[in-house]
């Protein structure tokens, strides 16, 4: 049996692949119910939460989450993310919009 150099990979009846992109509706990038959003969230709270609070939510070792707050909510996310010492341990938080300018910004592009 002989095939058709000039229908490789192609299929009758079948739509291309930008075709079907088109048709999809836009999902949401973010579930509502992601450890991320639930790390977010609690940062987002007037309390704030500690390293150990996060580990217990997500199931993620220190380092993780310290890897989480670093390269997500401070860099990819460019959320300014405050730390207070307390009685209880260290407290992250991310600050409300307007406050001190963030870390990142301040610094500039070149180290």
């Amino acid at each position: 049996m002989k095939f058709n150099k000039n229908l490789k990979g192609k299929a009758s009846g079948k739509q291309s692949r930008s075709a079907k992109s088109k048709a999809v509706e836009k999902v949401p990038r973010h579930r509502e119910d992601s450890k991320r959003q639930a790390v977010l969230d609690q940062l987002r709270g007037s309390d704030g939460t500690t390293i150990a609070a996060i580990m217990k939510t997500t199931g993620w070792q220190q380092h993780s989450v310290h890897g989480f707050l670093s390269g997500v909510v401070r860099k990819k996310l460019g959320f300014n993310l405050v730390s207070e010492k307390t009685d209880d341990g260290r407290v992250y938080r991310i600050a409300a919009a307007g406050g001190a300018p963030s870390r990142i910004k301040a610094r500039g592009k070149g180290r």
